[in-house]
């Protein structure tokens, strides 16, 4: 099963589901963000309204921005930490959907994406279309238009490679536009459309990626993938073989969603790769070497600083798998040390409190300060 796809709700206004005469459902039950997140956790919404449509997404940020109302905006909810008091004004649900391609060049075709369009369920199209591009992104939740926001990424490919532009409504001057991916500033997991950054409030109505109409994917360029797909680095490999061994790759690792899989429900990777100076990779270097530990995975840059990894980093820290224990509500993952996952009853602030504890081991014992990468709303790490 795909990871999350978030609410999927009959009407604007979010209504009460179905209840008795004698048990009347509460405005907070009606208005709970925590079942439109993948970690279900989060308090309520003061208002949850709905888009099915690029022009609904824009009639409800303009009335929530008409009525000084704080606005935020859903999707699959794969990326996001809600404090447990919920948000203090409007939610808005991006459900609108739908992909066709807009241009063909030889080997080159141009797609367009509804930004509420479920990410993997396009991956899953493109790739039964013969597209290649976007099969090592396979088995990542959310919807389409936070992929350019985040620049999202895995097994070596990011969405800067494919992006050609996006549909942006700017909610500080009300205008509708398109802007390419050169205009975005697009680097490591960011964007000039992420938090403050976004200086004039735009939001994402649909995005446009250049695939290839070979079959064939993008070269495989991340070692562990090659290894499953059995081929050198820098092949190329059908669009259906490279998906099949990103999503096992995934699943070892709790990445797709799956209810029978307690280790599944997270916010994904919960800390980002933390990109230093050679001067500190070479300190981390030689901490490992000294305590008799394996070597931290390095990633030189174009621009000399190197890339380390947070799994890692975490494991080396002293925080194993599954910590602090099989009882506790919020836990790493058993699979894999960058995933903080709910087992249920738990609470945000219980989240954050574990993902101090690992922020802090990493600190002490490396001297490197990892960055959350999920959206924390109404709450802080």
């Amino acid at each position: 099963m795909r990871r999350g796809t978030g609410g999927r709700l009959p009407s604007d206004v979010v209504t009460p589901g179905p209840t008795t005469a004698t048990t009347p459902a509460t405005a907070e039950e009606t208005t709970l963000l925590a079942p439109h997140t993948t970690l279900g956790l989060g308090g309520p919404a003061r208002r949850l309204v709905h888009a099915t449509t690029a022009d609904e997404v824009v009639e409800r940020a303009r009335a929530a921005d008409g009525a000084g109302e704080p606005l935020l905006l859903v999707g699959g909810g794969s990326n996001l930490v809600i404090g447990d008091a919920g948000f203090a004004g409007t939610a808005l649900l991006l459900d609108h959907r739908g992909h066709h391609v807009v241009e063909r060049d030889g080997n080159r075709v141009v797609l367009h994406v509804e930004s509420g369009h479920d990410w993997d369920d396009l991956v899953a199209d493109t790739v039964a279309a013969g597209l290649g591009g976007l099969e090592c992104l396979s088995g990542i939740p959310g919807r389409t238009g936070a992929t350019p926001v985040q620049n999202v990424g895995a097994y070596g490919v990011e969405v800067a490679d494919l992006l050609v532009d996006v549909d942006l409504y700017a909610r500080r001057t009300g205008r509708r536009a398109a802007a390419s991916a050169a205009d975005l500033d697009l680097g490591y997991r960011t964007s000039r459309l992420k938090g403050d950054r976004n200086v004039d409030g735009e939001i994402v109505l649909g995005v446009r990626f250049a695939l290839t109409a070979d079959g064939l994917s993008a070269p495989i360029r991340y070692t562990e993938l090659a290894r499953a797909l059995d081929v050198a680095p820098g092949s190329r490999v059908p669009v259906a073989a490279a998906r099949e061994a990103v999503l096992g790759l995934r699943r070892g690792k709790g990445m797709v969603l799956d209810p029978d899989d307690a280790d599944s429900r997270s916010a994904g990777s919960f800390f980002t790769n933390p990109l230093v100076d050679g001067t500190a990779a070479a300190r981390v270097a030689a901490l490992t070497a000294e305590r008799g530990q394996a070597p931290i995975t390095a990633w030189p840059q174009p621009d000399g600083r190197v890339k380390l990894s947070a799994a890692a980093l975490i494991e080396r820290s002293g925080i194993p798998r599954g910590h602090p224990g099989e009882h506790a509500p919020v836990r790493v993952s058993t699979k894999h040390t960058l995933a903080l996952t709910h087992r249920g009853g738990g609470t945000t602030d219980d989240l954050l409190a574990l993902a101090r504890d690992v922020r802090d081991h990493v600190a002490g014992a490396f001297g490197i300060v990892l960055e959350p990468e999920p959206v924390l709303v109404a709450c802080a790490l």
